[in-house]
């Protein structure tokens, strides 16, 4: 049975601060778009106070959840117990992106272990809390976290960690501008 709530009360704090795994999902307003769903770990999430939440998002393939809560803030997160007693955690509100450099990530970046890879924070204000039973979530058991990101990042290096995000996350798969998209047009229109 689902149960709802206007703010993150204790007890789902300390479930989602238990769990290794989460997902956000974001959208962008055109029926032909594509919804994007990404899972996420390694201890990225934090919740910030009963209204806000933020995660620090590594470099990647894409950046949709930039492009789609650029387009029109919808964000949606996710956390399944996997382990212990069944439960869903949905998380709803409206989300924005933090790029290095600004104010807001200088008083952001304190709350996360950041990484040569560490993109943006994504932060989000919840609106609504979501819980419902689990019950036909498999059991899964957790044996630690991937170092493939981390090497791969270090033979990147600095500077093509830099290439790679101007090759790869300036724009969505359906071209919708992402927050890097848009600081680089403005340093290109500055030049």
């Amino acid at each position: 049975m689902a149960k709802f709530s206007t703010s993150i009360q204790p007890s789902h704090k300390a479930f989602i601060e238990n769990q290794h795994l989460f997902f956000v999902a974001t959208a962008p307003l055109s029926e032909a778009g594509r919804i994007n769903v990404s899972p996420k770990g390694i201890d990225t999430f934090r919740v910030l106070s009963e209204g806000k939440v933020a995660y620090a998002d590594f470099i990647g393939s894409g950046n949709e959840t930039s492009a789609h809560t650029l387009e029109n803030g919808r964000i949606t997160f996710m956390f399944c117990a996997f382990e212990d007693a069944p439960n869903i955690l949905r998380l709803y509100g409206k989300g924005f992106t933090v790029l290095p450099g600004t104010e807001a990530w200088e008083s952001l970046a304190p709350h996360f272990k950041l990484f040569p890879n560490t993109r943006q924070i994504i932060v989000a204000d919840i609106d609504l809390v979501q819980t419902s039973c689990g019950y036909g979530v498999p059991f899964f058991e957790y044996v630690g976290e991937r170092e493939i990101m981390f090497d791969w990042a270090e033979k990147k290096g600095a500077q093509g960690l830099a290439d790679y995000v101007q090759e790869k996350n300036l724009v969505s798969l359906d071209g919708l501008a992402t927050d890097y998209g848009l600081q680089t047009q403005a340093i290109n229109s500055n030049v």
